[in-house]
């Protein structure tokens, strides 16, 4: 299938969500505070194009989105916004770790038992592993960029797996971002610990 045809197969609102998408991880990545924005209405348009292929934890992901993209607003609007970066000890990753599985585990089984949810357990996973990492990116915490990478991977499953697959190649993108990210963050952590 030609480019052309697949593109025409797409929603074009799910292209919208993607390139608002797309331009709240480049503002991102260079801590720039219109993110929030792009973010929220991209999250916006998600939530609805979720909801319409059964991907419930998805859908209520992107509600979470929207309230955290008012709150990093607010956030890096306190003067944050040129804090430094910082990273999380091994024990913050464990507990994040444990948190994250259980609740999958959790929802995956009440998905599964309760609705009718494509994927539950990818789905729960994908949601939950994604409620800490934007968490820790409204706090500059660098390690996110590599829960991200993880999460990246198993969307793009989840989603070709829908027929989402603009979004797909968003997520692919996505991974490309996240290690640029992740690059970009460490210089400046690496750079303010070194400052006197």
């Amino acid at each position: 299938m030609d480019l052309l045809a697949w593109l025409q197969m797409s929603s074009w609102l799910e292209l919208l969500a993607m390139v608002l998408a797309l331009a709240y991880l480049v503002l991102a990545i260079f801590q720039k505070r219109a993110c929030w924005f792009a973010a929220f209405v991209s999250t916006a348009i998600y939530t609805v194009i979720f909801w319409d292929v059964s991907l419930l934890m998805e859908s209520a992901l992107q509600v979470y989105y929207m309230v955290m993209a008012v709150y990093g607003w607010w956030y890096w609007n306190t003067g944050t916004e040129q804090a430094p970066v910082v990273t999380w000890k091994p024990r913050a990753h464990l507990m994040a770790l444990v948190a994250i599985t259980l609740l999958t585990l959790l929802s995956g089984y009440l998905l599964t038992r309760y609705s009718d949810a494509a994927l539950p357990y990818l789905d729960a996973f994908t949601t939950w592993a994604s409620i800490v990492a934007t968490i820790m990116v409204t706090r500059k915490v660098l390690e996110n960029w590599l829960y991200w990478i993880v999460i990246d991977i198993a969307s793009i499953y989840l989603y070709v797996s829908r027929e989402l697959n603009i979004t797909a190649v968003l997520f692919v993108l996505y991974i490309i971002l996240a290690c640029a990210g992740y690059w970009q963050w460490k210089r400046q952590l690496t750079t303010s610990t070194m400052s006197p």
